[in-house]
Formats: C-alpha cells, sequence, structure tokens
C-alpha cells in the first residue's frame, strides 16, 4: 500500500482518537458512566462497534472498553525512516477511526439533541438526517443495490446535481457528509434546487466527516439484519457488505489526513474511493473486488469509473423499446406488403460484428445510427446494414464475444413486428409497418442489444455500445473487418480433431424457426447453421451453463 496513504490514514486515526477521547473525558465528568447514550429510532446500539466488536454501547461507561480494544487496533505513526507500512495497519487504523467517530456521534446526539432531524425529509432551517433509519431490506430485495457515500464538494452546483443524477439513476442512494473549502455537496444540491431526503435518495447524513459512521453503520445493520450475521463476527460481516452492498466513496476536494482514516475503514468493508484530486492510488486487488484507490478521475467520468471498480453491474428490467417484447414473438414472419424495410439476405449487405474493447473506450448506453433511418427512406425500401457492437468489461474474453453476435438472432426476433434470420455476414432482418407505425427505429436495435446484452451477460460485461450503419461505404468497412476477423476465429478451430477432445456439445439455438431440431457440434463438426463451431459452444456453456449449448462427455 502507498506509504504516503497507509501514512496519512494512521495519522488521522490518531487525531480523531485524541480528539475523542478528550471530548469523552469532559462528558464522562459531567454526566456520569450511567448516562445513556445512542442513535435515535435505530436497533442495533451503536451499529458499526456492535457488529465488529459484539459490544452494545447503552450508556457512557460501555465507550471505555471500545476505547480499549481501539487503542490496541492502532498502529503506532509512521516515521520518516520507518519501512513503508502494510495495508493491514492502515486498515486497523481505519477500523479504530470508526469506532472513535461512532461514539462522537452519540455524544453530539446527547449534547446537541436538535442537531439531526428525526423525520425523512429536510427542512429550511436543518437538512442533517443523522443515523440511518431502516430501509435496508431494499439492499436484499434489489431495489437499491448499493450506496455512494459522497465527501466534499463538487466545484460548482451543476456539477453536483450532475453526479447526484447520475447516481440516481442507477438506482443507488447518495449518503452526503464532510466539506472541501467550507463548500458542501448537499448544500451544493439545494442551491440547484434538487430536492433532498430519504425518499430522494439523496441523504444529506451530517456536515463533518464523522457522519461516514451513519453510511457505514447502514452497512454493518443490514449484514445483521439480512444476513443472519451475529454481532461480533467481524469477518462475516465484511465479506457479507464486499459482496453484497455495492457502494463507494466519491472523495471530492482535498484529502485530509482524516478523510484518509476514513477511506480505510471504508476499505475494511470492500468499498473502494474514487477521488478528483492527484492522490497516490492503491491499484492492486485484495481487500476491494478491484482496486482499493482510485485518483485524479474527472467529474463527468467520476460515477461510471465507481462502477467499473466496485463492480456494480446494470439491471435491466424491462427492454425500453416501444413494441411488445418476449419471447412469444419469435418464430414470427414479415412479408409481401407488410415489409416497411429489409435489409441482407441477398438483397444487400448485412453484417454482425462483435469487438472486445478497452473500458475507457466504451460509452456504455451509446447508441448511434451512422446513415438514414427508417423514416428516412420510402416504405418497401432496402438498405445495407452493419450492427457494430463494441463491448467492455473485467471478465470479458475474446472467445465470449461470438457468442454475443449469436445472441443478436434470438433478441432481435423477440421484438413484435421483426424478423431475423441468419448469423455474422449473412444475416437477413425485416421490419414491418406496424412497428414504424409505433415509433420504432433501427436505434431501437441497439436499445435491445444494449438492455439484453446487460441482462444476459451482466456477469461478464460492464459496458456496451452500439453503432448501426446504414450507409454502404461504412458497411462495407465493418465487413471487412469483421470477415478478417470471422477468419482468424475460423483458423482457430481448424486444427483441432474429435479425437482429441472428450466433450461434445448441442446446440439448440435455431429452434425459433426448426422447433424439433438439435445440432451435436464437435470440433471437426460445426453447427448446421455453418456459424457456431465447438469453440463457440465451449464458450456459450462457460457464460450459461443452463443454455441452448449443453455439454456431452464420452
Amino acid at each position: 500500500m502507498s506509504k504516503i496513504i497507509a501514512s496519512a490514514a494512521i495519522r488521522g486515526a490518531h487525531k480523531i482518537a485524541a480528539r475523542v477521547e478528550k471530548k469523552y473525558a469532559e462528558i464522562l465528568q459531567k454526566y456520569g458512566p450511567e448516562k445513556e447514550i445512542g442513535f435515535p429510532d435505530t436497533a442495533y446500539y451503536l451499529p458499526i462497534i456492535y457488529a465488529m466488536l459484539g459490544i452494545p454501547v447503552k450508556n457512557l461507561g460501555d465507550c471505555q472498553l471500545v476505547f480499549q480494544r481501539a487503542r490496541r487496533l492502532l498502529p503506532p505513526p509512521v516515521h520518516e525512516k520507518t519501512h513503508l507500512p502494510y495495508l493491514a495497519p492502515a486498515l486497523d487504523a481505519g477500523m479504530a477511526t470508526l469506532f472513535y467517530e461512532e461514539i462522537e456521534e452519540a455524544i453530539r446526539y446527547l449534547e446537541q439533541p436538535d442537531f439531526y432531524l428525526r423525520g425523512e425529509e429536510v427542512t429550511d432551517e436543518n437538512i442533517w438526517l443523522g443515523a440511518a433509519n431502516e430501509r435496508g431490506v431494499e439492499f436484499v430485495d434489489g431495489t437499491a443495490p448499493g450506496f455512494a457515500a459522497v465527501v466534499g464538494a463538487a466545484p460548482d452546483k451543476e456539477t453536483a446535481a450532475k453526479i447526484a443524477h447520475e447516481l440516481q439513476l442507477k438506482n443507488l442512494y447518495v449518503f452526503m457528509g464532510a466539506e472541501n473549502n467550507g463548500v458542501r455537496f448537499s448544500r451544493q444540491l439545494v442551491e440547484a434546487d434538487v430536492q433532498i431526503g430519504w425518499n430522494t435518495r439523496l441523504v444529506s447524513f451530517g456536515p463533518d466527516v464523522s457522519a461516514c459512521v451513519f453510511a457505514l453503520g447502514f452497512a454493518s445493520r443490514a449484514a445483521m439484519a439480512f444476513g443472519g450475521v451475529a454481532p461480533g463476527d467481524f469477518r462475516k460481516n465484511l465479506i457479507y457488505n464486499k459482496d453484497r452492498i455495492f457502494a463507494f466513496v466519491l472523495a471530492l476536494g482535498f484529502v485530509s489526513d482524516e478523510w484518509y482514516a476514513n477511506a480505510a475503514g471504508a476499505i475494511n468493508y470492500g468499498f473502494p474511493v474514487i477521488a478528483d484530486t492527484p492522490i497516490p492510488e492503491v491499484l492492486p486487488t485484495g481487500i476491494c473486488t478491484y482496486e482499493h484507490v482510485v485518483s485524479n478521475i474527472p467529474h463527468d467520468q467520476m460515477v461510471a469509473k465507481a462502477i467499473e471498480v466496485r463492480g456494480l453491474k446494470v439491471t435491466v428490467t424491462e427492454v425500453p423499446i416501444p413494441l411488445s417484447y418476449g419471447p412469444a414473438f419469435e418464430g414470427e414472419r414479415v412479408r409481401g406488403d407488410d415489409i416497411c424495410l429489409e435489409c441482407g439476405g441477398g438483397r444487400t449487405q448485412m453484417v454482425e460484428f462483435s469487438t472486445l474493447k478497452r473500458m475507457d473506450e466504451v460509452e456504455d448506453g451509446k447508441i448511434e445510427i451512422v446513415g438514414p433511418d427508417i423514416t428516412d427512406v420510402p416504405a418497401g425500401s432496402k438498405l445495407p446494414l452493419a450492427i457494430y457492437v463494441g463491448v467492455a468489461g473485467r471478465q470479458m474474453q475474446e472467445d465470449f464475444l461470438p457468442i454475443l453476435e449469436r445472441q443478436i438472432h434470438h433478441l432481435v426476433n423477440y421484438a413484435q413486428g421483426l424478423m431475423h434470420i441468419g448469423q455474422r455476414d449473412i444475416a437477413w432482418v425485416r421490419i414491418a409497418k406496424q412497428a414504424v407505425e409505433k415509433g420504432f427505429s433501427l436505434k431501437h436495435i441497439g436499445t435491445i442489444l444494449h438492455a439484453m446484452y446487460h441482462k444476459d451477460f451482466g456477469k461478464i460485461l460492464d459496458k456496451v455500445q452500439v453503432t448501426i450503419y446504414t450507409e454502404q461505404e461504412k458497411v462495407t468497412e465493418v465487413l471487412k473487418e469483421a470477415r478478417g476477423t470471422f477468419k482468424q476465429r475460423d483458423e482457430r478451430i481448424a486444427g483441432l480433431a474429435d479425437e482429441s477432445e472428450n466433450t461434445f456439445y448441442s446446440c439448440t439455438l435455431c429452434q425459433s424457426f426448426a422447433p424439433s431440431h438439435v445440432c451435436v457440434v464437435t470440433p471437426e463438426r460445426t453447427g448446421l447453421c455453418g456459424a457456431y463451431n465447438w469453440l463457440d459452444c465451449k464458450a456459450a456453456f462457460e457464460i450459461n451453463p443452463t443454455g441452448p449449448n449443453q455439454q456431452w462427455r464420452w
């Protein structure tokens, strides 16, 4: 781990510990050890402490045992000539920070009972909502996949509103705290006329970085309430959060030692940190699914980068096109006078091609048409067509690309009023007049592929971008590129023999128009369509073991 980050996190933890213990001594003398403390309207006492240590903090006296455990976690400050500290001491400092700050916030509730609101909505006088209410079930039923903990502030209110809107579109909660140069993200949203509060999932926990404990306490409670994790079983609690709660930290502005300490606390949960400033990075995987700290990210890319680094997958509930969509329409035929547009099938050139790109080369959800659309030509016209799909993903492989291409047949056929036959550069599509009358455009082919690729292949890909070409020159260029790639793929299978493999595959992809047909695909025998070979079936089985390609051993 970076010495700069580890040293700063440990320094910050010591600063917070000294501040809280000093405040605690004053409060203890004022109220005595029997004075009750806690977060109102929430279960599990002080939830992080209860989840990690199993200590139910009910009064000021109970804090002393927590301090003892926290002091044992705190590593000594790092000196200039000290060997580089490992990740573990910094993570211990981060967890100790959370224990201290949770007690600090409980003391604030004791000393200033009206500092935080007790409801779900903010007021004109007060926007601080404090300890989280019981909404953890949304992390379990899929309503909310996780949350973004935003600390600091954006450069301006417009940027803040844009970031918040992007996060809302991903169904994430946004938990806000801390300030940057006296400006707070939650205040920026209010100034931009953005409604904040629990009902809009833009939750302004508190003005200080210590409000991070409300977000992480929320996650800790979810593991205990819905994951069956016992209080004190810190290992299971942290693993549950890494695997089930897709959360991350967006650090906006100067990162102080105290911010570093809180970031280390969040990393314990598997929640990475994405910063807009050029702080040192922690890129190797380990505690987090992918990178731990990623820095210097432009504001218009922060949300996309955070989702990539956290491994959050896009969830699709329906395909947003103006047609009915589903397997019931797969065998539909479009003939004669019903045809509004026809592409491929020997009438024109048509090709379907997928390519693997780097994450920064793909803009997820971007769909473009290069050339005339359906409404730009008379009914009954014929156009050349190239469907060019760029995909990117942490788990994506070149061998999976043919599988994605083959699925275009099914996915396009599911739209009422569309007929699709063939694969690769022998595809054929017809679009009915009724579909066009309902508002269907060639761009909706990209919409279908984007939505269904995420739905069916979300485990292996993270981004999908589709370009539809109908200009003859562009279609010819894509066709040339595609045929070169198809040739390379075919050559890979040429050296394999049936005798060298003891696994064959069945294939039922063509059953939309040949419902009783099953192909047996071997290294030397493709499917009857000629487009699906043994390597394709092998990759398809790896992606979806219950799909149309089943394994047969002999």
